[in-house]
């Protein structure tokens, strides 16, 4: 019976994480379009793309539902990774308190729980943001009618096979091979042989756009399973920093305000445990500002992660860099964070956005699971 009752009070535990992940993912997604729009909008030594222009854009060319593009792939992600987060967090607090007298994690200690439990999280939910990212560019993308690649459910080339249920279009191949008709050649089918390349299906030597290649299906057809994990490294770091000053914060305001809470007290308390509970919505409160900071220190990281998420790069092309030893271009810092050098002087484009972000998300996911928890157990 004892058993029976830990776990449906386990599982209430789940279902109030689970709902509260899934709130507040929702509450801010718009946010989050946006912002994703105005890292991946335009590039270094173009106009930036603002705010106004890219929330107009959605609107005009997917209505008011295209900020949501996207948003089950993303609310899946957020589920596993924040699940995935806090419970690597709980499990090395875990192994630093246990021996000690006093139910206490020292801030140094929440730290480096956080870097650790960050990293995981960003391991766990890359594969759903890229699908999540491609989404939400597609919203604000104009598609013209002769796109690079249209429906055709008989044809088998190996161009179908890479991305199934496509195939080139004919009007710019044949300009392609227009172009390089003065070329000399004994091939017995040349006209053949460039359709075989995936980066010919929109005829200008470049490959499709990320609008084509939404769908993992597609992605692992013509980049690739590893291309799920792509921009890993940017994202790591990315989100083990958020994670460390995350919890961190996190760590010094609950003992901030456990001091404050016991000035006055009679008899003085001797440690933390006997203060007592903290209100749900000053907990809330010091999530949400820990999120805030957490964005600020992290998002250099964050706009490498998505411009990288939005670069379709065939496996082809892969294998040829691999085989020629091709390096990352940048120094060893740019490298090891996955930054690349052009990106340089847009990092920071659209942080605030994204503070609003994670401090919104970070107070809605705390003060609901509260809420959730009091109804339900």
């Amino acid at each position: 019976m004892e058993e029976l009752l830990k776990n449906q009070l386990v599982a209430s535990h789940a279902i109030a994480a689970a709902g509260s992940v899934g709130l507040a993912t929702a509450l801010t997604y718009p946010l989050d379009t946006v912002k994703v729009l105005v890292q991946v909008g335009s590039g270094a030594s173009s106009k930036q793309l603002s705010s106004i222009q890219a929330l107009s854009r959605v609107r005009n060319l997917s209505g008011s539902s295209g900020l949501y593009a996207g948003l089950g792939w993303l609310a899946s992600g957020r589920i596993l990774g924040v699940g995935a987060r806090f419970g690597v967090y709980e499990l090395l607090t875990a192994f630093y308190k246990d021996g000690r007298e006093y139910n206490r994690v020292y801030i140094a200690e929440a730290f480096m729980a956080g870097m650790a439990a960050g990293a995981t999280e960003s391991f766990i939910g890359s594969p759903f943001e890229l699908v999540k990212l491609r989404a939400q560019v597609a919203s604000a993308s104009r598609i013209p009618s002769s796109t690079s690649v249209t429906e055709n459910k008989v044809g088998a080339s190996v161009i179908a096979k890479l991305l199934r249920g496509f195939t080139p279009d004919k009007k710019a191949l044949n300009q392609s091979v227009t172009l390089l008709s003065t070329l000399t050649t004994k091939h017995p089918d040349f006209v053949g042989a460039l359709q075989n390349y995936p980066w010919m299906m929109t005829g200008s030597g470049r490959p499709p756009s990320v609008c084509d290649v939404q769908r993992p299906s597609n992605v692992v057809s013509l980049e690739g399973v590893g291309a799920l994990w792509r921009g890993v490294r940017s994202g790591v770091a990315r989100d083990s920093i958020f994670g460390s000053i995350f919890f961190g914060c996190w760590q010094f305001l609950h003992e901030v305000m456990l001091v404050w809470k016991a000035v006055g007290m009679d008899p003085e308390p001797r440690n933390f445990d006997e203060i007592g509970p903290l209100s749900p919505m000053a907990v809330s409160l010091a999530a949400g500002f820990s999120g805030s900071l957490a964005a600020v220190a992290s998002h250099v990281f964050d706009t490498a992660k998505s411009r990288s998420d939005c670069t379709v790069l065939p496996k082809y092309i892969t294998m040829e860099r691999r085989l020629l030893k091709w390096n990352r271009p940048g120094n060893i810092f740019q490298r090891i964070a996955g930054i690349h050098p052009t990106d340089k002087n847009i990092l920071f484009r659209g942080i605030w956005l994204r503070v609003a972000r994670s401090g919104f998300a970070s107070f809605a996911m705390v003060g609901s699971y509260y809420l959730a928890v009091n109804c339900l157990v």
